[in-house]
């Protein structure tokens, strides 16, 4: 199969691929530059980004604000031809500041979820930045392209629909995904692709769908592409190259998980969420916690210091410097064997075995 050129907004990458935004700390410039180079879209998650900042304790909001521009430029001397986006999570506290800044910074496109992202188009109007939203169903596609639409005159650039087979947090319910309830991937994208279109062609503009989670190869590209999408999003198989920012131990994690090691977990934000079954995820879920020794004030309204199961900021801190912690990871986690490059992890995609 001759595979579609991708284009977001003028954007238009060598190979129909984004790179998943990971965080804490795991998809940062070493990995977005890595796949930009190589022809994919490379983005930078900007969740606490300036986690490494020796001030970051004291003041977490001024550390990542230094830390979005420090990476982005990074990322551009690594690879000055390449498409660098960021991701942010909609319900941080501090979400408007920190888009505002990769805006600011001169970043191509901005994808974001965990949540509606509504205000995106506000937070970039002026700019040239890209957006796309992340959605899982074509319910969420609806709300978020008519409230766009109707409040800030503007259409996304592509849509991310992100399958229950996803890294971290999730936009099921929780049940659904332990009963098996859920949509797969190809029902949503299916729903969400004949929305867009005629969406799309109502408003006479162009909305590329992309394709987000468990997918791993070829034959994966290829069935996603046959229902309408006009490139993918990945994650998992990135983790496991030698360019990822995720020190050595987060890496042979993914390499020892089993697919019986996976668990769908309800994380502190409220989201379900995926991730390896770690002896930190034992004892925050099975053995009665974990207490928060500091508050990052990350998401206040959401979660509450006194009654979490345990910080999940701290939690993916200590993961990202190869401690115990929590790694987020997708469903098909068990099915990685080998550290790789990003290189090789787009050419399985978009090659034939």
């Amino acid at each position: 199969m001759n595979l579609p050129t991708l284009t977001i907004g003028g954007l238009q990458p060598k190979k129909p691929v984004i790179q998943g935004g990971m965080g804490i700390g795991i998809s940062l410039s070493g990995l977005a530059s890595a796949v930009a180079n190589a022809g994919g879209i490379g983005i930078i998650s900007g969740v606490q980004i300036g986690f490494r900042d020796p001030e970051f304790t004291k003041n977490p909001v001024a550390a990542n604000l230094r830390a979005i521009g420090t990476e982005l430029a990074k990322a551009r001397q690594l690879a000055p031809k390449g498409i660098i986006g960021m991701n942010f999570m909609s319900i941080d506290a501090h979400y408007a500041e920190y888009v505002r800044e990769a805006v600011k910074n001169g970043v191509d496109l901005i994808i974001s979820g965990a949540g509606l992202p509504l205000q995106l188009p506000k937070l970039v109007e002026g700019s040239k930045t890209r957006i796309v939203p992340i959605v899982s169903s074509a319910r969420a596609c609806r709300l978020v392209l008519t409230s766009w639409l109707k409040k800030h005159n503007r259409f996304p650039d592509a849509v991310v629909v992100e399958g229950p087979l996803a890294g971290g947090h999730l936009g099921f319910k929780l049940e659904d995904l332990w009963n098996g309830t859920n949509q797969t991937l190809e029902q949503a994208l299916s729903e969400v692709v004949d929305y867009v279109r005629s969406f799309a062609e109502k408003h006479h503009v162009s909305i590329p769908v992309i394709a987000a989670g468990g997918i791993m190869n070829h034959e994966d590209v290829c069935r996603m592409v046959e229902l309408g999408a006009s490139g993918v999003q990945v994650g998992t198989a990135f983790v496991a190259t030698a360019e990822c920012d995720a020190d050595e131990a987060y890496k042979q994690t993914y390499l020892a998980a089993k697919p019986e090691d996976v668990r769908i977990i309800k994380s502190p934000t409220g989201f379900a969420a995926r991730a390896i079954n770690t002896p930190f995820v034992q004892q925050a879920y099975d053995h009665g916690g974990i207490p928060v020794q500091h508050c990052f004030r990350c998401m206040p309204e959401i979660c509450n210091a006194a009654t979490t199961p345990y910080c999940l900021s701290q939690a993916l801190f200590d993961a990202a410097h190869g401690k115990n912690g929590l790694v987020f990871c997708g469903g098909r986690v068990g099915e990685v064997h080998d550290i790789t490059t990003a290189a090789e992890v787009i050419r399985r995609l978009t090659e034939p075995a």
